[in-house]
């Protein structure tokens, strides 16, 4: 390998500082070193992490990955074992939900299938690790790129002009290099939202995530580490008709936590809520191609899914996994590392999987969204059909730990 950073065939950018783009920073250089440069552009850069109220469930498969990484260790205090996982189906003034699934929280011996981690301090944990080892942080983001002579011009917000072997867009749904490079978007709009918010309460969850499937979309508990007013918390993602956003989100706080114990129950005791609750709308989406002229896709640049099952965040650090695993060995032969042969690769691993999830996500938000009778007997006949056989729960926990099928190194907590 060639020992020039300074060169452009030794220079990675990202553009984009999330989760997903700091990852893929962190395992490509801890394993390629000092022989390339690995640049994270993105304006957010620019201060503290902004804190807010997002929490993520990695999937075990993710957190193998993390593990290897080193980041774990640093948001491993504020991370909570998901124990157990439990969906109910009713209509929102049902007092009575009846289990109708459960899945032990194990996806093998010792090994929950997915923790919670806040936002915050996974993020803070990701930059502590791409300091530490030489990753560049640019706090302005990438204006423009354009393939030129066998390297992709990158230009930065602030004017400046990089040559790289490679682009990474990790800039979101609405990524602007996606656009510049004229890769189509498929996808529509849910006329759904999802509210999350903070929810602190007088018992503990024991790590129980709870999925109550209600006409207007699910309400998700998920555990998130003891703290707060009432001395226990939990994340809620809240998916509500569009129409109703506006007037649950104008509710005063009493008003708007009576609203969430109607969805939330009375399993845990009182309830507060540890922060004001923020909407976004949800959608469906998948770019036509996940690659361009030394460009790839990464995360919600190339996949948008409804958060139904939790699997967002998991899926873009399946790419990370898969294009860091491309990009390594290319690097090792002495290949372009921004060739066509290791977007292929990348594409071919991701693109299958991404799209049989949005599939599966967006068949089980039409399922279940509904109070249509007929469905909800033909549903829940379902659900109790999955409850008395073990090995076919076991088989959708393997899969929501991201353990299933062919897996790339990273995510067997392997280093590359």
């Amino acid at each position: 390998m060639t020992q020039n950073p300074g060169s452009a065939s030794q220079r990675i950018v990202i553009a984009g500082g999330g989760v997903a783009g700091l990852t893929l920073a962190v395992a490509l250089k801890q394993t390629l070193g000092e022989s390339f440069r690995v640049i994270v552009a993105d304006p957010t850069l620019a201060g503290r992490p902004r804190a807010d109220d997002r929490a993520y469930a990695v999937a075990a498969a993710a957190r193998n990955m993390l593990e290897a990484l080193g980041i774990w260790r640093l948001a491993e205090a504020a991370a909570t074992p998901m124990t157990e996982m439990i969906i109910t189906d009713s209509r929102t003034p049902d007092l009575v939900r009846p289990v109708f699934l459960s899945f032990d929280g194990e996806a093998l011996p010792g090994q929950p299938f997915a923790h919670m981690v806040e936002n915050g301090a996974l993020v803070a944990a990701l930059l502590q690790v791409a300091r530490a080892n030489g990753v560049e942080l640019r706090a302005e983001g990438v204006r423009s790129a354009a393939e030129d002579d066998g390297a992709i011009a990158v230009v930065f917000s602030g004017g400046e002009k990089l040559d790289a072997a490679l682009l990474v867009a990790a800039d979101g749904a609405r990524s602007k290099l996606r656009e510049q490079a004229g890769i189509g978007w498929v996808g529509w709009s849910y006329p759904q939202s999802g509210i999350v918010a903070t929810i602190g309460h007088e018992r503990p969850h024991e790590g129980r995530a709870v999925e109550h499937f209600l006409p207007s979309g699910p309400f998700a508990i998920l555990p998130l580490a003891d703290g707060g007013k009432l001395g226990h918390r939990s994340s809620i993602v809240w998916t509500e008709r569009s129409e109703n956003i506006a007037a649950l989100l104008a509710l005063d706080e009493s008003d708007l936590l009576l609203e969430v114990e109607r969805r939330f129950g009375l399993e845990l005791g009182e309830i507060s809520m540890e922060s004001r609750p923020g909407a976004y709308p949800l959608s469906f989406g998948v770019a036509r191609r996940f690659v361009g002229e030394r460009l790839a896709l990464l995360g919600d640049a190339a996949h948008v899914i409804h958060p139904i099952a939790g699997q967002g965040l998991n899926l873009g650090l399946k790419d990370v996994a898969a294009l860091a695993e491309a990009i390594v060995d290319a690097a090792r032969l002495g290949l372009d590392v921004g060739g066509s042969e290791v977007l292929e690769a990348y594409e071919k691993g991701r693109r299958f999987d991404t799209v049989a999830m949005g599939i599966v996500t967006d068949g089980l938000n039409r399922l279940f969204s509904n109070d249509s009778t007929p469905l909800r007997l033909a549903r829940d006949l379902g659900l109790g059909l999955v409850e008395r056989m073990p090995g076919l729960k076991r088989v959708f926990i393997r899969e929501a730990a991201g353990l299933a099928g062919p897996t790339p190194r990273l995510l067997k907590g392997e280093m590359l």
